[in-house]
């Protein structure tokens, strides 16, 4: 494998950074989750903004242009030989000394793109649907580190996945500080009811999903209504259907949450609907090229 690492491809074994690094010392720095599609890589515009956003937001100044960006991802991917793919983007402040500091780092950001391939959850899952549990750790207070960010402090959601894989759940429910439904460990959510579209608000914790946006645009060309609503567990309980969307996972159909099961117990015609048409949309939007 090789690795993009501060303008250079290197060997996995060569990709090393500093222990000085405050990436590593503090999470300080953002990533990205890419996924390429039969050598397209989809909504590599979307991705690129959101990263320049989050890096933005924590005055953190990119090294690149997101032209050379997009470059840069290429040129990592087509070096794997890799048709299909799922691109993590890092940019972490870069070294600096044991204080917090972020001065100390004297602007040599450190700026890491690894392609590989992934498979996040198991197929049978997509097929018959996955059971959730709400788990204790409840999502950032927007006060705090605002979830729009991604950060590499990512320990609010590797904590709730802690609660969810020890019940014995693939993932887990995060509630925001008020007690209503913000988003799972990875993923955005959604609900059915009687044929309507139903998701959590950004403002109530959760972050601004590609694919969660997908999914919207999606339903305003199948003319299914769609609502960013705050939304309680109750309603989780009794939707007709839900399902998970993120770009590792794409989109996972929910058939039980806290043991309750949700409408027949089985993946619903609206959520294969949109999966089926998000499918069509991976092979057709994104940023093309050539191994």
């Amino acid at each position: 494998m090789k690795v993009y690492l501060n303008g250079k491809l290197v060997d996995k074994k060569d990709a090393k950074i500093s222990v000085f690094d405050h990436g590593y010392l503090y999470g300080d720095g953002v990533f990205e989750g890419i996924r390429a599609y039969n050598q397209l890589i989809f909504k590599l515009k979307e991705h690129l903004d959101r990263l320049y956003e989050s890096a933005h937001s924590i005055m953190l100044q990119f090294p690149f242009t997101k032209k050379q960006m997009e470059k840069a991802i290429i040129k990592t991917i087509k070096a794997n030989k890799l048709k299909d793919a799922y691109i993590r983007v890092i940019l972490s402040r870069g070294e600096g000394d044991l204080g917090l500091d972020p001065r100390k780092c004297k602007g040599n950001h450190t700026l890491v793109i690894i392609a590989d391939k992934i498979s996040l959850f198991p197929n049978k899952l997509y097929k018959e649907g996955m059971e959730i549990i709400t788990v204790p750790t409840v999502r950032n207070l927007l006060e705090a580190v605002n979830p729009q960010i991604k950060s590499l402090n990512y320990l609010n959601n590797v904590l709730a996945k802690i609660e969810a894989i020890n019940s014995g759940h693939q993932e887990g429910l995060m509630l925001d500080h008020l007690g209503y439904v913000a988003e799972c460990t990875g993923e955005n959510i959604f609900v059915v009811k009687k044929g309507e579209l139903y998701t959590p608000p950004q403002c109530m914790g959760t972050l601004r999903g590609i694919t969660r946006d997908t999914v919207l645009d999606i339903a305003k060309k199948l003319k299914i209504p769609a609502h960013e609503h705050v939304l309680s567990r109750h309603e989780f309980y009794i939707s007709d259907e839900s399902f998970l969307t993120g770009t590792a996972a794409e989109i996972v159909p929910v058939v039980k949450v806290d043991g309750r099961k949700i409408g027949n117990g089985k993946p619903g015609k609206v959520t294969e609907k949109i999966m089926k048409e998000f499918h069509k949309l991976t092979k057709k939007n994104g940023v093309k090229y050539t191994l």
